[in-house]
């Protein structure tokens, strides 16, 4: 019997999973957190086809004091319950709560975040995607040799695009629309 290769998929949150706060603001409540529209949806894809689904998100207003560790554990753990509700289960959630001055490993676009959520697994990085909605998130996927799809959700914008140091290796409208590519690409492969 063949073994099936572990097929993972790496999502930032704001931007991507729920709606982008704005440059330089966080989500500080659950009352604050919007899910953008078809994101349970698409981590219900994933999950229809197999695929780990791994969030993975800087969330420095921790450390800078805007919100406390104890809300952004409410705002998961709530946003972990819609999701299992909505038969659209999250493998693992991963944040980076430093400064950029700090100079973690985990802060995006460094890679310890995404090396932790794999470290249970054997997948090679070259076989997995990170969906993100920032610079930060194409140059984390490049950092650590995986696949890399922008969506139009959040931070980024199209006309920025000529000022882009890396490009991404795909670009979509939201999670959704990656959702189906994604889902297809391995029906194809």
């Amino acid at each position: 019997m063949v073994k099936e290769e572990l097929k993972v998929v790496f999502l930032d949150r704001d931007g991507v999973i729920n709606e982008y706060p704005g440059d330089m603001r966080y989500v500080t409540s659950w009352q604050e957190f919007k899910f953008i529209s078809g994101s349970i949806e698409a981590v219900r894809n994933f999950k229809a086809h197999n695929f780990k689904v791994f969030v993975v998100s800087n969330q420095a207003g921790v450390s800078k004091g805007v919100y406390s560790k104890e809300a952004l554990d409410e705002i998961t753990l709530r946003m972990l319950e819609t999701f299992r509700k909505q038969g659209a289960g999250i493998d693992g959630v991963y944040y980076c709560i430093h400064r950029e001055e700090d100079n973690c490993d985990c802060r995006k676009p460094k890679i310890g975040l995404l090396k932790l959520a794999l470290s249970r697994f054997e997948v090679m990085p070259s076989l997995c995607f990170f969906i993100g909605d920032s610079m930060r998130d194409i140059k984390a996927a490049h950092n650590f040799g995986c696949k890399s799809i922008l969506v139009l959700s959040g931070q980024e914008r199209i006309e920025n695009r000529r000022n882009w140091e890396i490009s991404p290796d795909y670009i979509f409208d939201d999670l959704f629309s990656s959702s189906l590519f994604l889902c297809s690409y391995y029906r194809q492969s």
